[in-house]
């Protein structure tokens, strides 16, 4: 390579917070900086977030306050000030990977500075639901949130020379609501970490115990959008009852779901685990027979594809990105969104025969870092070459990198 790239990713949600989004973030940034580009990340924490800047690799935290109601995400206090560090550093190429705070300023430097900008849609935070469930609790604000949601998003992403969406589904969603110059670059899965040779069988003996001989997994936040009430729910249908449903990870409505099991006479065949080390993550995949997300709010869906690369069939939602991932009957089943008893159907008929989904890690093998970075690279290519400049309004304007670009080798 000729010549690297100085990338700031900006976000308002990071370690030690364990989402998609922080997910896709340090997947990219690793393989990145291992094909000799400089990657920055500019996020906003709180006091006992600063501990991440003595990680290997710039990070520039920006003091802010937990989201009370979606505490992943902290809204930063004065996050213009990383103009400062924008334009020393020399950055090429600016990356807002969320829309709130650190991406609306990110904008504004782009802007400033006349550094190309892009953006990923992470997130359906356009959602009513979500809005009822995170913006606010006064109804009329939840109003006002609702109404401007797109209108919003259109705003922002449209002064982006150019915006990722993780999947088709999302993509074809975003047109619709007007935003230009959408390109697809899946997130990508590390096939190192997630992969059908890691040995989960001792933790598969733990988890059933003597009463038990199926593991059903689940992996992710526990919140409303995720739809776990569904997968509860099918567990009651189901005629199968020597299997056990493991429950990882954490979340706003963890103890609601815990009561729910309780109420529903199921506290034995659930298993909550809270919070796993990335180190053990791998091993929950390989002791699962099968991964159920039933989730209608994903724009890509990274568990499932972590499930897939494991070598586990994936029973899923039929909405959104999970209908371009799963397969009927080659890398899983998909089910009615908000169906408990054809999920129950779908998860018995994959848990009975999971010998005939064998194609699972060869899908995932289509996600690689690899893969995924070679086409976020021909993503920022194109975003800043002088004939794809924004020209949106008055923030047209025409990357100052123009000679730098043809110099670099892709």
């Amino acid at each position: 390579m000729s010549e690297s790239l100085k990338i700031a990713f900006y976000t308002d949600t990071y370690k030690p917070s364990v989402d998609g989004v922080v997910t896709s973030i340090v997947n990219f940034k690793k393989e990145l900086e291992r094909r000799g580009h400089e990657v920055y990340i500019f996020t906003s924490g709180d006091p006992n977030s600063r501990f991440i800047t003595k990680e290997k690799g710039n990070v520039y935290i920006v003091r802010g306050i937990k989201f009370k109601n979606y505490p992943q995400y902290t809204l930063a206090a004065f996050p213009f000030l990383t103009h400062f560090n924008v334009n020393k550093l020399g950055i090429d190429i600016i990356h807002a990977q969320t829309p709130f705070m650190m991406g609306f300023s990110s904008m504004v430097i782009a802007r400033t500075n006349r550094i190309p900008l892009v953006s990923t849609f992470h997130t359906f935070f356009t959602e009513k639901s979500v809005i009822r469930e995170y913006a606010s609790k006064n109804r009329y604000m939840r109003r006002l949130f609702t109404k401007y949601a797109w209108p919003y998003a259109k705003f922002f992403y449209n002064r982006c020379n150019g915006v990722v969406a993780p999947s088709e589904s999302v993509k074809r969603v975003l047109m619709k609501h007007s935003i230009k110059n959408v390109t697809v670059v899946p997130n990508s899965v590390d096939l190192k970490r997630f992969n059908p040779e890691v040995d989960g069988s001792a933790l598969r003996k733990r988890l059933l115990g003597s009463s038990y001989k199926k593991m059903v997994l689940y992996t992710g936040r526990m919140s409303k959008e995720k739809k776990i009430d569904t997968m509860i729910k099918a567990a009651k249908h189901m005629k199968d009852r020597d299997v056990r449903f493991v429950m990882v990870g954490t979340g706003p409505f963890e103890s609601h779901y815990k009561s729910m099991v309780k109420r529903m006479g199921m506290s034995d065949r659930f298993v909550f685990e809270g919070y796993v080390t990335d180190s053990m993550l791998p091993k929950y995949y390989a002791a699962s027979d099968l991964f159920c997300m039933p989730s209608t709010f994903e724009t890509q869906g990274i568990v499932s594809l972590e499930a897939l690369a494991s070598g586990k069939p994936v029973v899923a939602a039929d909405y959104l990105a999970l209908s371009d991932l799963i397969e009927n009957g080659r890398n899983g089943e998909k089910f009615r969104p908000g169906d408990s008893i054809n999920c129950a159907r779908k998860i018995e008929k994959v848990i009975n025969n999971t010998d005939a989904y064998k194609v699972t890690d060869q899908v995932a093998k289509e996600y690689s870092i690899s893969k995924t970075t070679d086409r976020l690279l021909d993503f920022y290519k194109k975003s800043m070459s002088d004939e794809y400049a924004h020209s949106a309004n008055k923030w047209q304007f025409k990357s100052k990198q123009r000679s730098k670009v043809k110099a670099i080798d892709w």
